[in-house]
């Protein structure tokens, strides 16, 4: 008798543990049924446009209105900077900031000053870095046919790399009409990650430049690339009232390569909690249940 109460007891523990297995696979189950926007809800993302891929395959991890068409601000500088690249231009050449680059339209600061002469290269790494503006301007303007041929340019690269939502009407992003989706964006940065250039010059922490023989400190505008817990490859900010606080990056996150597109995102720390936000949850066991 008091075996088979053994017996009896055993056989209830072990139907509990079964049951509880079952429970588990059937909650991991309609979790990795869940839609990208549906996972997206539960991360809670304050920016307006999301979109998290995995870098290789192209897979959707989270995705929020990434199909709305919206002002990107100074992620246009991606563009800007490849399409210099790609004409082959002197990265050596001095080219002299004028009155033409200043902002007559938002009417922002700039630290460099009419007259001050930099190099392509350095013109590169601060419109990419700090997104100076002046920067930017000065890098389109002295692209072959200047500002008009600079900006065809531009939607002709967006035209080839199938950014059909992408629209470019300036090189800095100044004016609310560079407008783009964060499913462009994503191809934006999947293209600008092939150039070493714009890697190393999107991640560098920060750099001093000698204009008119001052030495200005330019700072990355992302914090991010200064935290030696973020492993990121690609960075840009983005940031005019129309298109709110914007940023993309493709990073390292649990050894995966992610694409990481945020957009319209309110309040000036969102889209940094955002991103640690979609960090934390890839780095938890619920990621490792979505993996395909």
């Amino acid at each position: 008798m008091q075996q088979e109460r053994r017996l009896h007891s055993l056989e209830k523990i072990v139907a509990a543990v079964a049951l509880v297995a079952v429970l588990f696979l059937a909650v991991g189950f309609a979790q990795a049924q869940e839609s990208p926007h549906a996972r997206a809800a539960r991360v809670f993302l304050r920016s307006s446009s999301v979109l998290v891929q995995d870098a290789t395959s192209g897979r959707t991890i989270l995705s929020k209105n990434a199909d709305a068409v919206v002002p990107i601000a100074s992620i246009s500088k991606l563009m800007t900077a490849m399409i210099v690249l790609d004409r082959g231009l002197d990265l050596s050449e001095p080219i002299k900031i004028t009155d033409a680059d200043i902002d007559t339209l938002k009417g922002t600061h700039s630290r460099l000053r009419i007259g001050s002469v930099l190099t392509r290269d350095q013109l590169l790494l601060v419109a990419l870095m700090a997104s100076e503006n002046r920067a930017a301007s000065a890098l389109c303007r002295t692209y072959p046919g200047g500002k008009a041929a600079c900006v065809a340019a531009m939607n002709a690269k967006a035209r080839a790399l199938g950014m059909t939502d992408t629209h470019f009407e300036d090189p800095t992003g100044l004016t609310p009409h560079n407008v783009s989706s964060a499913e462009d964006l994503a191809k934006l940065v999947k293209a600008a990650y092939q150039y070493p250039l714009i890697r190393e010059d999107t991640t560098s922490e920060s750099a001093y430049v000698n204009a008119r023989g001052r030495m200005i400190a330019y700072h990355n505008t992302n914090g991010l690339v200064r935290n030696p817990r973020w492993d990121i490859d690609l960075s840009k900010t983005g940031y005019i009232n129309e298109a709110g606080r914007c940023l993309v990056m493709r990073l390292r996150v649990a050894s995966k390569d992610l694409i990481v597109v945020l957009l319209d995102s309110w309040g000036k720390y969102s889209r940094i909690g955002d991103a640690n936000r979609i960090r934390k949850w890839i780095e938890s066991s619920a990621f490792e249940r979505h993996r395909g």
